[in-house]
């Protein structure tokens, strides 16, 4: 993408796609909702009056607090709701994905939570931006996809899992192509590590197995669209731990080209509200992108790659919860 391009979309006029009426007695999660993107989106959601807006969050104070801010500024209370979600816990996921089994249904993810680490750090035999941007995100898509499925089919209506990424996947050409053996294990390791561009490989992981997963799962039989959002550059908390020389750079660019969070939460609303043509494809600016996806990554040896991304990947999440994918 040009600089010309970049400026024009960020500059894009975003809607706000949801409306009251197709809210009405649904259930949502977003994660990573006590800030940032996920809080305004969050905010946006339990304004229309929904059934339920579920608020998962790593620590529960933060989240109440949020909670608490919410119904203040919506003037909606009973709606919001505070669960705990710890993406570098693999027992706090399925914790998680049980209790959301119990819901009577769901009718949307929106799997905003990640991390942009500055240094390396173990969590669940990865380092910390794998185990919590990639294993864990998709090991919680696999356990609350048949919730989505059910209700899906008890509603006739399609339900919604959809993945925050980011336009920065398409900044680490050729990075997976050198990585030896199992992708997951080889890069989780402290001495493959290049924490500099870490954030942005595993938003690149995270498109590979959106397109796999959503190949797998087609909207005609599951009647679930998933689908990978790039919200633009936007005002976040997401960088306060990233690499002094990457956070530098990015606070340079927000000063002149940045959305406000509650601007860049729009494209959050619009993935978890899109139609089948966004399933397993790119979007921004609140549409359907996927000629930004290059060439890559979608020429055989992207192909081969992205297989290799989700045999990685399966393979790990079926330890952790066998027969989950």
């Amino acid at each position: 993408m040009s600089l010309s391009q970049f400026v024009s979309d960020q500059y894009t006029k975003l809607p706000i796609i949801p409306t009251p009426a197709l809210c009405a007695n649904k259930t949502f999660i977003v994660t990573g909702s006590n800030t940032g993107l996920g809080f305004e989106a969050a905010k946006h959601l339990v304004s229309f009056s929904p059934s339920r807006v579920i608020l998962a969050v790593r620590t529960l104070k933060n989240g109440e607090a949020a909670k608490s801010k919410i119904e203040a500024e919506t003037g909606k209370k009973g709606i919001a709701e505070v669960w705990q979600l710890d993406l570098s816990s693999y027992d706090s996921v399925k914790a998680f994905a049980k209790k959301v089994q119990g819901l009577d249904r769901l009718d949307a993810i929106i799997e905003n939570a990640s991390v942009a680490l500055a240094v390396w750090e173990p969590a669940e035999g990865l380092e910390t931006t794998l185990t919590v941007n990639v294993t864990s995100t998709f090991l919680l898509a696999a356990m609350v996809l048949p919730k989505l499925k059910d209700t899906a089919r008890k509603t006739g209506e399609k339900t919604h899992l959809t993945v925050i990424g980011s336009g920065v996947a398409f900044m680490v050409p050729g990075r997976l192509e050198k990585v030896e053996g199992d992708i997951l294990d080889s890069m989780g390791k402290k001495n493959n590590s290049v924490m500099p561009d870490r954030y942005q490989e595993s938003k690149l992981l995270q498109l590979y197995a959106v397109r796999q997963l959503a190949s797998l799962n087609p909207v005609s039989k599951t009647g679930v669209i998933i689908n990978y959002i790039n919200p633009g550059l936007c005002y976040s908390e997401l960088t306060r731990n990233a690499p002094f020389i990457l956070r530098t750079q990015i606070n340079l660019m927000r000063l002149f080209f940045a959305r406000s969070t509650e601007v860049g939460s729009r494209t959050l609303l619009a993935g978890a509200f899109a139609g089948e043509e966004s399933h397993g494809k790119y979007s921004s600016e609140c549409v359907v992108k996927d000629h930004y996806v290059p060439e890559w990554m979608t020429n055989e040896s992207g192909r081969r790659i992205q297989q290799r991304v989700w045999d990685s990947l399966t393979n790990k999440l079926n330890t952790i919860q066998p027969g989950c994918v």
